[in-house]
C-alpha cells in the first residue's frame, strides 16, 4: 500500500529535553510503519522553531500531501495559526490535533481565532474526550484519537500490598506543581518515614525546578526524595516500575502520557482532579483523585492505598486494563486511515 507523504508540525525538542514529545513518537512510529515524514521543528528558540515551521511547510511542499498540526493555547496558538496560513496558501491539506489544558479557556477568550482555525482542517483530532466535549462548539465533528504508547515496552508488575515509594514524572513547570508532590511527601512521612519520592523532568526555565529543590530542603527530607531534571525516554519505565504509587501534581492538564504510562506499568495512580484528568481516569477504579493543591489529601490516598493492599492490587489492575486501549497497536492505524483520509479530501472550504 502506497500511503501519502506527510509533513508533522510541532515541538520535536527531545534533542535538548530529556522528554519525547507525543509528535515525535508519531512521526517515529509512521517512518517504521513506511510512511514518509517530514518535521518541524526540532529549533530551540520559540521564534527560530515558528520560522522553522512556517519556512519548512512552505519550502517543503513538493515533498508531502498532507500536514497534521499540533494546536496549543498562548503564544502557541498562534505558531498553529501561521502554519495553517501556509499550508492553505501551498493549497495542503492539513489535520490539526488539539492539545493543553487550558485551551477550552483560551477558546472562550477567542472564539473566532479558534473557529477559523478549526474550519481550515480537513480533520480535527483531540486525545482527550474533556477537550472533544469542551471544544465542540467551535466544529462539531471533532475525533477522539488518544495518546499512545508502546505497552510492551513496560513492566506490569501488580501493587498491592503497596510501600510508600511515590513517582512523580513531569515537567518542572508551575502548571504542573511539583511542589505538591513534596509537601505530600512530608505529609506521607509524618506516618511512614520510610516514604521515598522519586522525581524526574525537563526544566522548563520558569523557576519551579529551583523553587522545588527549595521546598524539599525546607521540608527536611533529605535522602527521601531523589530530584533529577530528567530522565530518558527509554528509561522512563525502569524508573516507573521501581515504585509502587505514581503522583500527578497539575494545576492544569490534558491526557497526560505520563499518566497512561504510570498505568501501563501497574502503579497507582493518585491525580488532582483537573482539566481532563476525569475524563482520562475512572475513580475507585483505576485511579484516586484528590483537589488541586491539597497536599493532605494527596498524603491521605497515599495512606489508603499502604493500609488497604487489596483495594490497591484492584486499583493497579484497573489501571493496566485502562491503558491496554492506548497501545500503539489500535492507535497507529487509526492515525493512518485519518491522514489518508485527510489527503484524499483536502482542505474545507472557508
Amino acid at each position: 500500500m502506497t500511503h501519502p507523504r506527510v509533513l508533522l508540525v510541532g515541538n520535536f525538542l527531545s534533542g535538548t529535553r530529556a522528554n519525547r514529545g507525543v509528535c515525535e513518537e508519531l512521526a517515529l512510529h509512521l517512518a517504521n510503519a513506511g510512511w514518509a515524514v517530514v518535521t518541524a521543528s526540532s529549533r530551540p528558540g520559540r521564534a527560530a522553531r515558528l520560522i522553522d515551521m512556517v519556512g519548512t511547510a512552505w519550502r517543503q511542499r513538493s515533498t508531502y500531501d498532507v500536514a497534521q498540526v499540533d494546536v496549543y493555547s498562548g503564544a502557541a496558538f498562534v505558531w498553529a495559526e501561521a502554519v495553517a496560513a501556509t499550508l492553505r496558501a501551498a493549497r495542503k491539506p492539513f489535520v490539526l490535533t488539539l492539545h493543553g489544558g487550558n485551551l477550552p479557556s483560551f477558546a472562550r477568550q477567542w472564539p473566532r481565532r479558534v473557529r477559523r482555525l478549526l474550519r481550515g482542517a480537513a480533520v480535527v483530532t483531540t486525545p482527550s474526550r474533556y477537550l472533544l466535549e469542551a471544544l465542540r462548539a467551535y466544529r462539531d465533528d471533532l475525533l477522539l484519537l488518544p495518546n499512545a504508547i508502546d505497552l510492551s515496552q513496560y513492566h506490569a508488575r501488580v501493587r498491592g500490598p503497596v510501600a510508600p515509594r511515590l513517582v512523580w514524572l513531569r515537567a518542572y513547570h508551575e502548571i504542573y506543581n511539583p511542589v505538591l508532590a513534596i509537601e505530600a511527601t512530608a505529609a506521607v512521612a509524618e506516618w511512614a518515614p520510610q516514604v521515598h519520592l522519586a522525581m524526574a523532568g525537563a526544566d522548563r526555565g520558569d523557576g519551579t525546578f529551583e523553587r522545588t529543590r527549595a521546598a524539599l530542603e525546607s521540608r527536611g527530607l533529605g535522602d527521601r526524595v531523589t530530584l533529577r531534571a530528567g530522565v530518558a525516554k527509554a528509561d522512563v519505565p525502569a524508573w516507573l516500575d521501581a515504585g509502587d504509587v505514581f503522583l500527578n501534581t497539575a494545576n492544569i492538564d490534558n491526557t497526560p502520557v505520563s499518566v497512561i504510562e504510570a498505568m501501563a506499568s501497574g502503579l497507582c495512580v493518585v491525580s488532582t482532579n483537573v482539566g481532563g484528568i476525569p475524563y482520562l481516569l475512572d475513580a475507585e477504579r483505576d485511579c484516586l483523585l484528590v483537589p488541586p493543591n491539597d497536599p493532605s489529601a494527596m498524603a491521605e490516598a497515599v495512606r489508603r492505598l499502604v493500609r488497604d493492599p487489596a483495594f490497591a492490587e484492584r486499583l493497579s489492575n484497573g489501571a493496566r486494563a485502562k491503558a491496554r486501549q492506548f497501545d500503539w497497536e489500535a492507535v497507529l492505524p487509526r492515525w493512518g486511515d485519518i491522514l489518508t483520509s485527510a489527503a484524499a479530501r483536502g482542505t474545507l472550504a472557508r
